[in-house]
């Protein structure tokens, strides 16, 4: 019984260490994918006028609230 206990216990320790990186990866997924939906939206849009102004590109930056600041 203790060793199943033991290995239950390393199991939710594991897990625990894994879950903030999994969300993370998660997340950036779903950014990456709205991404390029709107860069193919834009690609398939009718062309501006010569008049008007271009849209800005931004470069993409790490998550503003990540305690890595790069």
């Amino acid at each position: 019984m203790n060793t199943f206990l033991s290995y239950l216990v390393i199991a939710a320790l594991f897990a625990l260490v894994l879950l903030p990186a999994l969300v993370g990866f998660a997340r950036e997924l779903r950014i990456d994918r709205e991404l390029r939906e709107a860069a193919r939206r834009g690609a398939a849009a009718p062309p501006e006028k010569a008049g008007t102004a271009q849209p800005v590109t931004v470069t993409r930056r790490p998550y503003i609230r990540s305690w890595a600041r790069i």
